[in-house]
């Protein structure tokens, strides 16, 4: 059975994904790998990860990129600190504050983008030191949450039975990527971010809505940006300026190694996360099971030597689709 070359790098993901965790499992069995609750810990500690890369996805697959979403994260759960516990806000209304703040953002830059014509990468490198200089301006410092309110969220999560517990942070990644693959595949949005990806000539020729859907997808990355930062409050109690630096480099990565293609057009949300799972299991094994005194800077390494091969495997796969696509032209010549 021939397998269509867009779906390729997807299945290369997912083989990359089975072959790491398998070798992890039999490497490190004996200290509890090879568990339910192991699996769990590694969508609980890459949930806000994975939640921003499913807004880069829909970036990146409309032929953008968005470098503004880890200083959106940090903003996001400052903000929440800030007016959960100096404004005496209730945490629901807070986190609703921040996504709003985060979609506003998002969808300026996208209006920026289309309506301006300046790259996507100016206007979000830009947007990322509005982002982190609002920070900045909002608290100095990190700030810690300590909120009845906020606490009882911070607990909710469904029990596995002996196997352990899944926690809201999870819950919410979860939702996200369910929610993000409907989106892609079964949505006029969907398609017009694929369309738009593709060629942005021909879906200005199809008489699809561009410029909106430019607006909306800088919006989309806004907003999961933001609602990782509320995701991060679980996960720290804290509103933290430090875990959004370098997150969008992270977040790229992850979705280019989950087969989306970095000029847009081919991918998928489940291919990132794929992506960010690969990306934990590196992290997981080298600071958590490895016997060895690894530096943190390895696993930054292996994630720049996978991102450098996913990017020439995807070459490659493009050129071999390209090259069969014009055989039948050349034979009906």
């Amino acid at each position: 059975m021939k397998i269509p070359h867009r779906y390729r790098p997807l299945l290369a993901s997912v083989l990359v994904l089975v072959l790491l965790y398998a070798t992890a499992a039999l490497r490190f069995g004996d200290q509890g790998f090879f568990t339910l609750q192991v699996f769990v810990n590694l969508l609980v500690d890459n949930s806000f990860l994975g939640i921003v890369a499913v807004g880069m996805t829909f970036v990146i697959l409309s032929g953008g990129i968005d470098l503004s979403v880890g200083a959106i994260m940090s903003l996001a759960s400052v903000l929440i600190g800030v007016l959960i516990m100096e404004y005496h806000w209730p945490p629901l209304l807070a986190i609703m504050a921040a996504l709003l703040l985060g979609t506003l953002i998002g969808g300026g830059m996208g209006a920026v983008i289309h309506f301006v014509g300046i790259k996507p990468f100016i206007v979000t490198l830009a947007g990322m030191f509005f982002a982190r200089g609002l920070g900045f301006i909002i608290h100095l410092e990190s700030i810690g949450i300590s909120h009845p309110a906020h606490a009882r969220i911070t607990a909710l999560g469904i029990p596995l039975g002996t196997a352990g517990f899944l926690p809201i942070t999870a819950l919410v990644l979860l939702v996200v990527v369910i929610g993000g693959a409907y989106v892609a595949a079964y949505t006029p949005f969907g398609r017009a971010v694929y369309a738009l990806g593709g060629s942005e000539e021909t879906a200005l020729l199809m008489g699809l809505p561009v410029g909106r859907t430019k607006i909306m997808v800088y919006g989309l990355s806004g907003f999961c940006a933001a609602l990782a930062g509320a995701v991060l409050t679980f996960y720290l109690s804290s509103g933290t300026h430090i875990e959004g630096i370098g997150l969008e480099l992270d977040a790229i990565a992850a979705v280019v190694i989950g087969g989306t293609l970095l000029t847009g057009g081919v991918g998928s949300v489940f291919g990132t996360l794929v992506g960010v799972l690969i990306v934990g299991i590196i992290l997981n094994v080298i600071t958590t099971y490895a016997a060895y005194d690894f530096s943190s800077g390895l696993t930054k390494v292996l994630i720049g030597i996978l991102l450098l091969a996913f990017v020439l495997l995807q070459r490659l796969l493009t050129t071999i689709g390209s090259r069969a696509a014009a055989r039948p032209a050349a034979s009906a010549s």
